[in-house]
């Protein structure tokens, strides 16, 4: 059974998807049971969603919790072509979300800093002088109430 390439998933992909999602250790014994697969085949499967960038199986953690006091969300009002704007942004290793949008911003962007010194100095020497971003508004984060990543495949 083959994963289609056309950018849609197939039930077995989606139920891969949402099993890791819920727990991203699950072994390929576990998920090929639950799908009725083989493991080698759900080892396959997985290996092409991961490949292909369908999914990323990653360690999530509180940044508060790990030595990183300030994290923000930063609203960029850009001139120009605002792919490209989003692009360089997009190099940047502090940035961890990057998003072309509508409404009052044209891209939205998250990241996670030492401190306020730290903050300040991504904004003024990282965002602010990439060409093409003409206004910004920072709005930090005072605590992480909810940060979840399973809502599945609809």
């Amino acid at each position: 059974m083959a994963m289609p390439t056309n950018g849609l998933l197939d039930d077995v992909s989606r139920q891969l998807i949402e099993a890791l999602q819920q727990d991203g250790r699950r072994s390929y014994a576990a998920l090929a049971q639950d799908v009725g697969l083989s493991e080698a085949a759900v080892r396959q499967r997985v290996k092409r969603l991961l490949d292909e960038g369908i999914m990323q199986i990653v360690a999530v953690t509180d940044p508060m919790t790990v030595g990183c006091s300030r994290q923000a969300m930063i609203g960029i009002k850009a001139e120009g072509d605002v792919r490209a704007v989003a692009k360089r942004l997009a190099e940047l290793p502090e940035l961890d979300y990057v998003v072309l949008c509508a409404g009052e911003f044209d891209i939205l962007v998250e990241l996670v800093a030492e401190d306020d010194e730290h903050l300040l100095r991504l904004l003024d020497e990282s965002v602010r002088p990439i060409e093409g971003v003409r206004e910004t508004a920072t709005f930090i984060y005072l605590r992480l109430e909810k940060q979840t990543y399973s809502w599945g495949t609809r």
